[in-house]
């Protein structure tokens, strides 16, 4: 009758223990003071020439994973690609934007009348995986640059995101989607304390 609590407590104690990548969030270039009395930063999220995985271009994982899943079920690869890129605008983004705002007095959003901008770019993402027995954490970096919203080249910092895990309590985080969603709502929440430091 023992047994199972007693599995349960070795998993648990067996998943904390498992080394834990550290989000480091680094000041590059310039000076975040211009925007201790901003109320609001217009936000913009780019993801051009973005590697993932062990691919250094996304088209090439798109193309091969597409394959591999259509391969299995006709119309599943197409369907994983359509999801692939619109979890952009509806998971990624917008758990960016509610951790951010959550943690800080400066909200993010479609604020286009804003001073400034904040361009969060993703260079990186590790998918990861999770297959019940075994599990690989989900991971991005991004560079972050805030700039003059009405002169887009005139940049007033340049901040470095480097692997912000994407993983979710009690290991049930089996859609990649849903790994990758945590990677931007930590990156969103550190980066706003990281702003109001």
């Amino acid at each position: 009758m023992q047994i199972i609590p007693k599995m349960a407590a070795v998993v648990l104690l067996a998943a904390i223990g498992l080394p834990a990548m550290a989000q480091k969030i680094k000041l590059v270039d310039g000076d975040l003071t211009a925007l201790k009395n901003e109320k609001q930063l217009n936000v913009e999220f780019t993801y051009d020439q973005l590697k993932v995985g062990k691919f250094d271009n996304e088209a090439d994982y798109i193309q091969k994973k597409t394959a591999e899943y259509n391969q299995k079920e006709a119309g599943k690869g197409d369907t994983w690609a359509k999801a692939w890129k619109n979890d952009r605008k509806d998971r990624f983004e917008p758990s960016f934007e509610s951790l951010f705002n959550e943690n800080s007095d400066t909200k993010v959003g479609d604020y286009s009348g804003a001073k400034y901008t904040l361009i969060f770019h993703t260079t990186f993402m590790e998918p990861g995986f999770n297959v019940g027995v075994m599990r690989k954490n989900a991971y991005i970096d991004a560079e972050v640059l805030i700039v003059e919203t009405a002169n887009k080249s005139k940049t007033v910092a340049k901040i470095s995101v480097d692997n912000a895990p994407g993983r979710m309590f009690g290991g049930f985080d089996f859609d990649t989607g849903e790994r990758i969603k945590e990677a931007y709502a930590v990156s969103g929440k550190k980066l706003a304390k990281f702003i109001n430091k």
